[in-house]
């Protein structure tokens, strides 16, 4: 235990000093505030409804943008754009260190394997949790804002749905970022890892609920896979009709949502730990 708590904490140090760990992060919010709040408002005050704004009418617009709608709203995109760049982190994270020979000092001169690769995975959950509620800060004080200017209710929503949020937001993004972990172990390198995961969430689960439409038999499988878990528990939080975000789905219950992606989380997270550990760095 003390090796996995000091291993964790020289991972997370690692990030932190890692430019391209805040520049994903840092795109992520940047990418939230963007869609959820920026292209709404201009859609808003200038009272036209866009495809920036999916459609809705003006008072469902600001509804949106209040603060009782931030466990909604800031998990929209977490599904398929959100997905897409943990997914890079966590691909980053673990890829790289094949290609700089990180993996092969640590794991023949540092503590055990068990603990060096179980703080790689731990430091992903730390960071995955700290995004989630840095995300949804970020966003009640842009939605207490935009209320504030509008003459709006400035409530916020009740602990159970901002829990709910939380906890969503945290499932959505970990299970993609340790899918990332993954394929990076798999790879062995970043490059690959992080070209074939964004093809896997922007492309091919996409292609093959497509397929599902009109092949039936394939459907049972395609309603399980990783994208339509993470969209059905997104689309589970939303409280307003009309066309959904892209990724957004409704195909599983919020219950069965959840119960899926807790399985990939530790078939990922095991997968990660399991390869890194049977393997001969030397």
């Amino acid at each position: 235990m003390t090796d996995l708590i000091a291993s964790t904490r020289a991972e997370l140090l690692r990030l932190r000093k890692w430019p391209a760990f805040w520049i994903v992060l840092g795109t992520w919010i940047l990418l939230n505030l963007t869609f959820a709040y920026l292209f709404n408002y201009l859609a808003y005050s200038t009272g036209s409804s866009s495809r920036m704004s999916n459609g809705l009418p003006r008072e469902a617009l600001l509804r949106q943008m209040l603060p009782a709608a931030v466990p909604e709203v800031f998990t929209q995109g977490m599904a398929m754009f959100g997905g897409a760049l943990m997914l890079v982190l966590g691909a980053l994270a673990v890829g790289s260190g094949y290609g700089w020979g990180t993996w092969k000092t640590v794991l023949t001169q540092g503590p055990s394997r068990t603990a060096a690769i179980g703080a790689v995975v731990l430091s992903l959950a730390v960071t995955v949790f700290a995004l989630v509620v840095v995300a949804f800060t970020v966003d009640t004080g842009v939605a207490a804002l935009i209320g504030g200017t509008q003459g709006q209710s400035l409530a916020l929503p009740s602990m159970n749905r901002i829990l709910l949020g939380i906890l969503s937001g945290t499932a959505i993004l970990g299970m993609w970022t340790l899918a990332g972990a993954l394929i990076g172990a798999l790879a062995r390198g970043p490059a690959l890892a992080v070209g074939l995961g964004v093809v896997w969430v922007l492309v091919v689960e996409n292609l093959l609920r497509g397929v599902a439409g009109i092949f039936s038999p394939i459907q049972a499988i395609t309603d399980h896979l990783p994208g339509t878990a993470a969209g059905s528990l997104a689309g589970s939080l939303r409280t307003v009709d009309g066309p959904a975000t892209p990724g957004v789905l409704t195909i599983l219950g919020r219950g069965e949502s959840l119960l899926v992606l807790a399985v990939y989380l530790a078939v990922f997270a095991g997968g990660t730990v399991w390869l890194i550990r049977r393997r001969d760095m030397i």
